[in-house]
């Protein structure tokens, strides 16, 4: 090479250096991140239930490092690989605050049904004929691959063998608050109250610093358990420092028996026995007086509103948008599919807690898109005692977020995100879904269930339950 082209290379050379050396500072100075989720709106749920158009989320890790528009995320997070959902919303993932997993695969065996003619000539009949490690393990994949298709990336658990429930959570990856039931008669996995107290210490000590599983307490209910192991059941819930979760004034025969028999409601009764004195989360509470609602306030104590179950159940109208005003703290949960629900839909609980109380107060008024979509988002979070980790997007917590796609008729045209989240999005507009940084469904496709071998297990244990139900009822007293 000539004198003259050595010196074109090097004049060269030095004119691009600048733009190299501009290049090299930008990659030096970009923060850290794994993912960049980007969207058309990105709803927060965080204090001022921020809504941000052309948003984004920077997740690093297990957690969220970022919130904000995409211009500017795009900027500080050069190196994340990038998720484009233009025709999508991102929000944080739906928090089922009660249900019963493994039911799925009792789904709609005794509908139309009164609860205790429900559970006592069908569900516990059934329960102990079939119901076993195996059963809970099938029913429960059944049920996490609903519920992660439908946007849910948190449950609350009441049920048998709660140990393979934890199992298939993380198997799922999802979060779950797991608890143990207690009561007061053989049970599948305990022969007595003193069996499942030990069975859930064992449970307890397992997960104990889990980072999706959040063992817990879970004495079924005041009618169905004795005051000594409601006792015990607090006492070791506040050993391992657990939550307890505990169904509660679900109907007004429940109330009006407890009423007859110990003069309180059933309320003042667990609040004498000193069950709310740590983490509680009730399930129902639909009779639940002035009075009792200030106690459970007082108390802190988180309430689960089942829509769906206590209106098919005929149980009655919650006062929710009462409780909201007394500063509980009201999840939303489907409860489990049998006679109560049959699905894992939260989407359809969102939409049916806000009409409930419109109904029921007769004010169109009552309980606005905004905080019925909180219902299912931060409220259930802070039910269930898990609102510093989840339930918004927010720097520091945890990546459990979702997108939704935009681009279905129902969904447009949109003028009021919340006002479509609440009453015209669907479950089956749940495109991707990411739980503690893991993605778990993408484009609608499950990454950590297997759905054709969970249908075929659910075919397997239908024929098993039709046969025990069918005995169950040929050999009840005519």
């Amino acid at each position: 090479m000539s004198a003259s082209s050595v010196n074109r290379w090097r004049a060269a050379a030095c004119a691009l250096l600048p733009a190299f050396l501009f290049l090299a500072a930008c990659v030096a100075s970009a923060e850290p991140a794994d993912t960049l989720w980007m969207a058309r709106y990105v709803v927060t749920m965080d204090a001022q239930r921020r809504v941000l158009e052309d948003g984004a989320v920077a997740v690093r890790g297990e957690r969220i490092v970022a919130v904000g528009l995409r211009a500017e995320l795009e900027k500080r997070f050069r190196g994340a690989a990038a998720v484009r959902r233009p025709d999508a919303l991102l929000a944080p993932g739906l928090i089922n605050t009660h249900t019963h997993a493994a039911m799925s695969l009792f789904r709609g065996i005794a509908d139309d049904r009164r609860l205790q003619e429900w559970l006592e000539q069908y569900i516990f009949p059934a329960e102990a004929k079939t119901v076993s490690p195996e059963f809970v393990r099938w029913g429960t994949r059944l049920a996490c691959l609903e519920m992660l298709l439908g946007g849910v990336t948190t449950f609350a658990d009441m049920y048998y063998f709660e140990e393979v429930v934890a199992e298939v959570a993380r198997e799922a990856g999802m979060r779950g608050v797991l608890g143990e039931t207690i009561i007061g008669f053989p049970a599948p996995d305990a022969k007595s109250p003193r069996d499942a107290l030990a069975y859930t210490e064992r449970f307890l000590k397992r997960y104990a610093g889990d980072p999706l599983v959040r063992a817990a307490v879970a004495p079924h209910a005041l009618y169905t358990n004795s005051d000594a192991d409601l006792k015990a059941s607090r006492a070791l819930a506040n050993r391992y420092r657990a939550p307890l979760l505990i169904h509660l004034a679900e109907t007004r025969r429940e109330v009006d028996d407890t009423r007859a028999r110990r003069g309180k409601s059933p309320v003042q009764v667990l609040d004498e026995l000193g069950v709310f004195a740590g983490r509680t989360v009730a399930a129902h509470v639909v009779w639940a007086d002035d009075a009792d609602q200030e106690l459970l306030a007082r108390r802190g104590v988180g309430i689960a509103h089942c829509p769906s179950s206590n209106m098919k159940l005929a149980s009655g109208a919650a006062p929710v948008a009462a409780m909201l005003r007394r500063g509980l703290a009201v999840g939303l949960g489907t409860d489990g599919p049998a006679g109560s629900n049959n699905d894992f839909n939260l989407f359809e609980e969102i939409d049916l807690a806000s009409k409930l109380q419109k109904v029921s107060s007769g004010d169109p008024r009552v309980l606005p898109a905004p905080e019925a979509f909180a219902m299912a988002t931060s409220l259930g979070a802070r039910a269930l005692g898990l609102d510093r980790e989840t339930g918004s997007l927010e720097p520091g917590k945890r990546a459990d977020l979702i997108t939704i796609r935009l681009d279905q008729p129902h969904a447009v045209p949109l003028y009021d995100v919340y006002s479509a989240l609440v009453s015209a999005l669907k479950g089956s507009d749940v495109q991707d879904v990411m739980v503690n940084g893991r993605l778990v469904v993408a484009d609608r496709k499950p990454l950590t269930l297997d759905p054709p071998a969970i249908r075929r297990k659910a075919e397997e244990y239908a024929g098993r339950v039709r046969m025990a139900v069918r005995n169950s009822k040929a050999a009840a007293p005519r």
